[in-house]
């Protein structure tokens, strides 16, 4: 059985609670589901003081003490992840975002690889695809796949026809979501991803040394010398070009 969890960063159980309880819905419609639904408000997540120790020591040693880990094992122990926000301002909400600095280090140290993410973004009119489209990078910079969400109108009050058209995104969506992760294996990465991991690394080996946490990680995860994060075939272009980026990387640290 799959277990998928959404994150919820609204404080009311209203239209995006209600949309994801409809992706839930469609979800267990496809195959036996383990679904769970996170309110991030119900969490203590205190703001990130900027002070770096994710990055230089580790995760362990941050100095804030508050429920971090626990929704990061929440996430750990899903197939599949859904982080669900209403529009506010023109970005996802303060609980959702404050979860995402305090997760700051994976996006340094990818872990998802295998698990399938996708959001739920509901708005009163305009904003919602900026925000997907910001959900999605950051799902594939903490490793995940990435199917593409839904962005859903909840202007009150909300007319039949935006009901069918919410109800059709949110399908469509479900859809995508479920059947990338019944997908086995692990994707290939594209070209742009390949550009990412390499110019990663070739700052993290040039800037750093064993006394930073990033660069031991890498190092023990023999992430210097790998094709990419993990075990995959990228082909000889793929494999060419990835030297092209170290080398291109290395000249333009060199000159930093």
């Amino acid at each position: 059985m799959k277990k998928v969890t959404a994150l919820i960063g609204s404080p009311r159980k209203q239209a995006t609670y209600e949309a994801v309880l409809e992706f839930e819905k469609n979800l267990k419609s496809y195959g036996e589901m383990d679904f769970e639904i996170v309110f991030l408000k119900d969490y203590r997540i205190e703001y990130c003081r900027g002070c770096c120790n994710c990055f230089r020591k580790g995760e362990a040693h941050c100095p804030i003490q508050d429920d971090r880990d626990l929704l990061l094992e929440k996430m750990e122990r899903s197939d599949g992840v859904i982080f669900a926000t209403p529009n506010y301002s023109f970005q996802v909400s303060a609980p959702m975002k404050t979860l995402m600095d305090r997760l700051a280090f994976i996006l340094h140290r990818p872990r998802f690889f295998g698990k399938t993410f996708t959001s739920v973004v509901t708005q009163g009119i305009i904003g919602g695809n900026a925000i997907e489209k910001y959900l999605g990078s950051v799902g594939k910079n903490y490793g995940f796949k990435v199917t593409k969400g839904c962005v859903l109108n909840s202007l009150e009050p909300v007319t039949d026809d935006t009901r069918r058209k919410n109800t059709l995104k949110i399908k469509k969506a479900s859809q995508q979501f479920y059947r990338e992760m019944m997908r086995s294996g692990i994707p290939v990465p594209s070209f742009f991803r390949l550009l990412i991991f390499r110019m990663a690394r070739t700052s993290i080996k040039s800037m750093l040394n064993d006394n930073d946490y990033d660069f031991r990680h890498f190092k023990e995860k023999g992430w210097f010398e790998s094709d990419y994060y993990y075990d995959t075939q990228i082909g000889p272009l793929k494999k060419i070009t990835g030297n092209m980026f170290d080398f291109l990387g290395g000249l333009m640290f060199r000159h930093a």
